[in-house]
């Protein structure tokens, strides 16, 4: 019997002063291993009741919305999700469930998935490009959608740089991260933000490492998101005494991140001890840059 395995990656968004613009894919990966069923079947590791009622699962809904697009009746499945992406967390789990179901109807179906099916499927349950793409085709990305159009571009990300990421034990739901933001932002905040993303890519090109500290920084969203985040500015703080060359919210939080070329561990345990003394857990992680993006396995049992 085939089953396949369909891999996507973590992804960070934002990095600072890019925000809703630009998304980073992580080697930290959700694992869908999916068989044909004429039930619906679902196995969680670890095990979530939530993720195992069909109604409430992402992947099964995608998936259900992809064979509809594609014109084809949605018989069942029978699927094993490894999550190692943590929920709520601002690293881009509710995209890994979003580009597997698109991409498993997809290979199901023997169709060749382009930019446009794509988006048509996953902007029905989150329309943000700069998490969608880099789990889907890996890398560094900047996008934008505008009107029925998304435009993105595939930026080199330095080989020698890597996110340590503090994954605090408490979950932060974009939907609630949304909900600090102002309507309107002022001029200086905007010209702010503007000339940091620009010295953040064009410091990545160069490798000018030196410049990420200030690129990094952003008045657009994370001085009120890290009102819901405990001692925000002491974590960011102590990644860069630690040898940090840039920190800031993954996405909208609640985990931070920082990038770096050394001192990977302290960074990480500065960073904990920063949670720690308002009595927060958490975890670190060191993560490669995935370049790769969502990968399929057929494996013959």
């Amino acid at each position: 019997m085939k089953k396949i395995l369909i891999r996507v990656p973590a992804t960070t968004a934002n990095l600072g002063a890019g925000f809703d613009t630009l998304g980073l894919a992580l080697q930290l990966y959700n694992d869908f291993l999916i068989e044909e069923s004429d039930t619906v079947e679902i196995e969680t590791y670890p095990k979530n009741d939530f993720l195992e009622n069909p109604d409430k699962n992402l992947f099964i809904q995608v998936l259900k919305e992809t064979c509809k697009y594609l014109g084809n009746e949605f018989h069942g499945v029978k699927v094993k999700q490894i999550n190692n992406v943590p929920v709520a967390r601002g690293l881009g789990s509710s995209a890994t469930a979003i580009v597997a179901g698109i991409v498993a109807g997809f290979f199901v179906n023997q169709k060749e998935l382009t930019d446009k099916d794509f988006f048509a499927i996953a902007y029905k349950f989150e329309p943000h490009p700069d998490n969608l793409l880099p789990a889907w085709k890996g890398g560094f990305i900047t996008a934008l959608m505008e009107k029925d159009q998304t435009f993105y571009n595939v930026i080199n990300f330095p080989e020698d740089l890597k996110a340590v990421v503090v994954i605090p034990d408490f979950e932060l739901s974009t939907e609630d991260a949304r909900k600090v933001l102002p309507e309107s932002v002022s001029l200086k905040d905007a010209i702010f933000n503007v000339q940091r993303i620009a010295l953040f890519i064009s410091a990545l090109e160069n490798r000018r490492y030196d410049l990420l500290r200030v690129a990094m920084e952003d008045k657009l969203h994370q001085p009120y998101r890290k009102k819901l985040i405990p001692n925000f500015d002491k974590v960011i703080q102590n990644a860069i005494s630690s040898g940090a060359l840039g920190a800031s919210l993954s996405g909208a939080g609640s985990t931070i991140l920082a990038i770096a070329n050394k001192n990977f561990e302290e960074i990480g345990k500065s960073m904990q001890s920063a949670f720690s003394e308002v009595g927060i857990s958490s975890q670190y992680k060191i993560l490669d840059i995935d370049r790769n993006g969502t990968q399929i396995d057929i494996i013959n049992e």
